[in-house]
């Protein structure tokens, strides 16, 4: 084996091999459309040929552009930030960009700061950040930044343009759908205090039940996960018969714990209570019942963030409000089926 064939092969192999200078294996590889059909699928063949994968530090070098966008994130084991992550990885990819991601426990102004300064330090050409937490808002108001950043997740109140799904919308869909099912009052199981998107979700619970003249029950509290809705549905069991018909629940995970417990209390769902959650798991349709949930759209998600990042980074107007709002979608099964009140528990 020659030396030549130890090395990975250059533009200029793939000029040689196509017959094509290496300016015009250049220009197919920018997308140049001053290059003739014909020449293109020369040059793409001998690429697919030999291999040929591009040298993007040499590229940064002469361009002075990383085409790398930094990911600031925390909670990524749950599913909301989770998705969140993966949907913008994928836009990332798809606009020819790499992604640099660092991980943190929780975000504030020390650890924030920290993050940037080390993605800054790897040449990314703009930040996202996952940001649902209270006070990582907070953290990103406080800080100045070398380059654009844009935050998923907190509200429209994080003082940097930003991409969200309307959770106040998401919760009125799930509460409005309970109420016109013909429950008289809709509890609630909330995510935790310092999450933006739990405050957004009983607002909007509150506020749908007040349009109605309902005077909103008592509110419960869970961490997201399937223990904590476990806990508070032994807590909702004890209510039945006394009022409680129909629970919203603020994630899915929540709820599978809340339809553990309440069937192990000899409640049925939805005959006696109904229930609803909120993201719409791959596993909420094969719940027992089948969960009725408020989809949240991460694959759009991921690409408006995308795109707005890239508006800033190039100078341009965005080409939408640097605040994005993405409606959510209710999808409705069986654990919220009509409710029948000579089946279930008398309404209070």
């Amino acid at each position: 084996m020659t030396r030549s064939q130890l090395r990975p092969p250059t533009m200029a192999d793939v000029a040689r091999q196509a017959g094509v200078s290496h300016q015009t294996v250049s220009r197919v590889l920018g997308d140049h459309p001053n290059v003739r059909d014909e020449t293109r699928a020369k040059v793409l063949r001998a690429i697919e040929e030999m291999g040929y994968r591009r040298n993007f530090s040499a590229r940064a070098l002469a361009t002075r552009r990383t085409r790398t966008l930094g990911v600031v994130a925390s909670n990524t084991t749950l599913y909301g930030p989770a998705s969140t992550l993966f949907a913008l990885e994928e836009a990332a990819r798809a606009e020819g960009y790499l992604v640099s991601t660092v991980s943190l426990r929780r975000l504030t102004v020390e650890t924030l700061s920290e993050a940037l300064d080390r993605l800054s330090e790897g040449g990314v050409e703009g930040v996202i950040a996952i940001a649902p937490q209270r006070s990582a808002v907070e953290a990103l108001a406080e800080l100045r930044h070398p380059f654009p950043v844009v935050a998923v997740g907190t509200g429209s109140g994080a003082g940097v343009p930003s991409v969200n799904v309307d959770q106040n919308l998401g919760a009125r869909l799930a509460t409005g759908h309970l109420l016109a099912a013909g429950h008289r009052r809709v509890w609630h199981l909330a995510g935790p205090e310092d999450w933006q998107e739990a405050v957004d979700r009983v607002e909007g619970w509150r506020a749908t039940l007040e349009e109605a003249d309902v005077e909103p029950p008592m509110l419960l509290r869970g961490d997201w996960s399937p223990l904590s809705g476990y806990r508070a549905g032994q807590e909702l069991a004890g209510w039945v018969g006394r009022g409680l018909t129909a629970v919203f629940v603020a994630n899915d995970q929540m709820a599978l714990g809340v339809l553990r417990a309440l069937r192990e209390a000899g409640v049925r769902t939805p005959q006696d209570v109904a229930v609803a959650g909120f993201d719409d798991i791959p596993e909420s349709e094969f719940f027992a019942p089948p969960l009725t949930t408020v989809r949240q759209d991460f694959a759009t998600v991921g690409k408006r963030s995308i795109a707005l990042l890239l508006d800033l980074i190039e100078g341009r107007t965005p080409s939408g409000a640097s605040q994005v709002s993405i409606e959510p979608q209710l999808v409705v099964r069986a654990s919220t089926f009509p409710y029948l009140p000579q089946l279930g528990a008398a309404p209070g």
